[in-house]
């Protein structure tokens, strides 16, 4: 009786292992998912920042494109690369720096990318044609 009661504990234990689905594969619609969200809200959105948690940089920006009159929306993620990977151009094919800005639904840059356009004198009409500013 001892072994049968093995054999029979072992096709349970089997049998529950193949109903519970893989931690790996948990994890991996949980990012699909994610990417999914960011992907609409570039989508929806006129103006996109995609920052860390309580990043000093995502506040810079957000403060930045406020004092233009722009009111963005701000995403923020706890693994970034995870979550952008699918949704930026691999035009490089490099690492996404944080924050992203994302504008009429393109990626527009990171920080230093914003001011540059910024001092050029060229995000506000950019943003006028993302209809983020009605100037």
């Amino acid at each position: 009786m001892g072994v049968e009661a093995a054999v029979a504990e072992e096709r349970l234990l089997a049998g529950a292992q193949q109903q519970q689905p893989a931690p790996a594969a948990e994890a991996e619609a949980e990012a699909a998912a994610r990417e999914e969200e960011v992907r609409r809200a570039v989508a929806e959105c006129p103006v996109l920042v995609v920052g860390r948690r309580g990043c000093c940089l995502s506040h810079v920006v957000k403060r930045l494109l406020q004092g233009l009159g722009v009111n963005p929306a701000v995403y923020e993620v706890a693994d970034a690369e995870a979550e952008l990977a699918g949704v930026v151009d691999g035009g490089g094919g490099g690492d996404v720096a944080l924050p992203a800005v994302f504008v009429g639904g393109r990626l527009l840059g990171g920080l230093d990318r914003l001011m540059a356009v910024h001092i050029s004198g060229d995000l506000v009409p950019i943003l006028k044609d993302a209809g983020a500013l009605w100037l």
